[in-house]
């Protein structure tokens, strides 16, 4: 009898970096909040045999040169090792509609949304007449995520949901009111896409807050929800980590790293 791999191939595409920021941006309380700490943007891919699932977007060229973040690759080129288009994803999970995950939304055309409940009403609700917590969302990504939901093209989530076999989304929060992780089953065991309930290392282990946050108990709660998410810690993914890259596995492609093997090197522990 035949033996079904039911694993998935998780990728990290890169699509952008920020070089230009301090600790003071990445850490509340940080003891030496003047020292450089740079951030990669990323989006993810699932693939299992024929089936393909997106995690996140980025964002494109015009809203990289509206934020003076510009891109690297666009997502039709950071695709292209991996053998599509944004065309062909039909299965797209939003972790939360901030501009650098759900910026692309328009890219992909034929995919259906699947995000919180509890984000939609945060990204359109009375808490967006504050400028620091607008500040994160654009208005128009927002808009495609309405438009998607009145094409028939959103399914929302309450809490811990299944997208597909090995693979179920959780709210966390903290960082964005409907902020969701991506638990994964790969060769290496449970493998978690904390997205941006921890952006790097460093705030899941040392337990240091991002200084983005809606709420922080939320934030701080999360970090052991990631925990009992992930077959190990070495399995919790950061959202926006340069050291993902140096520890995981290379992919097909420079900017494109493999997760499902595990790390291949030791994490460090931060400062």
């Amino acid at each position: 009898m035949a033996v079904t791999d039911d694993t998935w191939t998780v990728y990290a595409v890169k699509y952008a970096d920020r070089a230009a920021r301090v600790r003071g941006d990445s850490f509340m309380f940080d003891d030496a909040p003047a020292l450089p700490h740079p951030m990669d943007y990323f989006m993810w891919l699932l693939r299992r045999g024929p089936e393909a699932i997106m995690v996140d977007t980025g964002y494109d060229a015009a809203e990289g040169s509206a934020r003076g973040r510009p891109i690297r690759l666009d997502p039709a080129e950071a695709l292209r090792p991996l053998g599509l288009m944004p065309q062909d994803i039909t299965t797209l999970i939003v972790t939360h509609l901030h501009y650098d995950h759900a910026g692309g939304l328009h890219l992909f055309p034929n995919a259906t949304l699947h995000m919180q409940a509890a984000e939609m009403a945060y990204a359109t609700g009375p808490c967006m007449c504050h400028d620091t917590l607008r500040m994160p969302f654009t208005g128009a990504h927002v808009c495609e995520a309405v438009r998607r939901l009145y094409s028939g093209q959103v399914v929302f989530h309450d809490g811990d949901a299944q997208i597909a076999d090995g693979v179920t989304v959780h709210r966390i929060g903290g960082h964005s009111r409907g902020l969701q992780a991506v638990r994964v089953r790969t060769s290496a065991g449970w493998l978690v896409l904390a997205s941006d309930a921890a952006h790097f290392y460093e705030n899941i282990r040392r337990r240091k807050p991002f200084p983005i946050v809606v709420d922080l108990q939320d934030m701080l709660d999360g970090f052991a929800t990631l925990e009992r998410l992930a077959s190990s810690p070495d399995l919790i993914v950061p959202g926006h980590d340069p050291l993902v890259r140096q520890v995981f596995a290379p992919g097909p492609a420079e900017h494109v790293t493999r997760l499902d093997v595990g790390p291949q090197k030791p994490i460090p522990t931060g400062r």
